[in-house]
């Protein structure tokens, strides 16, 4: 479970509130910045400490040679997850590993939604489980990603 208390020890703990407003910043700007992510027409559905939901809608230009949708674009969508969940404390953090599995195709005009959530964060290392459904709620993907904290803040004026 996610504490709200995403803050230096040095500094005073972010209340639940402070904390959901610093995620959805964050995210903001990490979206802006996010090219990738605005090609494939993903969305923010939410965010929040430790959390993130994003959608995309699967393409035919997304379709392999199989008709189904290709990997590389579902890992992509979890991996955005990922990355908005696991910077949501505006402290620069990137993958340090990932993994991914593939439960069920995704097909063209599918909706694929993205949840990730933090599971584990102990100093600068953090664990997040990334589900990919459909829109039918079917489970498309399941994605773990290990993160690892660097230098710096996603929102320089907002660093706590």
């Amino acid at each position: 479970m996610t504490k709200p208390d995403i803050s230096h020890a040095s500094a005073a703990p972010l209340t639940s509130a402070e904390a959901q407003s610093l995620a959805e910043r964050v995210a903001a700007e990490m979206f802006a910045r996010d090219r990738a992510s605005q090609a494939m027409g993903v969305h923010i559905a939410k965010v929040g400490p430790g959390r993130a939901e994003l959608t995309m809608k699967v393409r035919a230009d997304m379709l392999n040679g199989h008709a189904t949708c290709h990997g590389g674009f579902i890992f992509t969508l979890a991996d955005s997850a990922f990355a908005f969940a696991c910077n949501s404390a505006n402290m620069t953090t990137v993958a340090s590993g990932c993994s991914i599995d593939f439960i069920a195709p995704a097909r063209e005009d599918d909706v694929l939604t993205a949840i990730g959530e933090e599971r584990s964060l102990s100093g600068r290392t953090g664990i997040y489980d990334i589900e990919v459904r459909n829109q039918r709620g079917e489970t498309v993907a399941l994605f773990r990603g290990k993160s690892h904290r660097i230098k710096g803040h996603v929102i320089a004026e907002a660093a706590p």
